[in-house]
């Protein structure tokens, strides 16, 4: 579960550095060779958008952090990290296996 929360929360990063660069900055930025073609489509306040889009995306990363590290310290704290399976796998074959008997010498 673990894995997967990480393999969400690095997507997500991956596409906020994306939206990140197509938001017009105070340079014009990458979003300068966007706006010319807002203007012919049509699209207005598409800056609006990307700004939700990106406090959007920091939201779910911060919730998939903290939730995911709410897992780890649970984990950390219970100190068992093997699993009932295991444990009556274990108890199944130790019942399984017959008692040595110690070897008596010969007379």
């Amino acid at each position: 579960m673990i894995q997967f929360l990480t393999i969400l929360i690095v997507i997500s990063a991956i596409i906020l550095t994306f939206v990140v660069l197509i938001q017009n900055s105070k340079g014009g930025g990458l979003a300068a060779g966007f706006s010319s073609a807002n203007n012919v489509f049509g699209v207005k306040k598409t800056t609006d958008r990307i700004e939700k889009l990106t406090w959007t995306l920091i939201a779910i990363i911060v919730v998939l952090s903290i939730f995911s590290a709410r897992m780890i310290s649970s984990r950390a704290n219970t100190g068992n990290t093997t699993s009932q399976v295991d444990i009556e796998q274990v108890q199944t074959q130790q019942a399984a296996a017959p008692a040595e008997q110690p070897i008596q010498p010969a007379d």
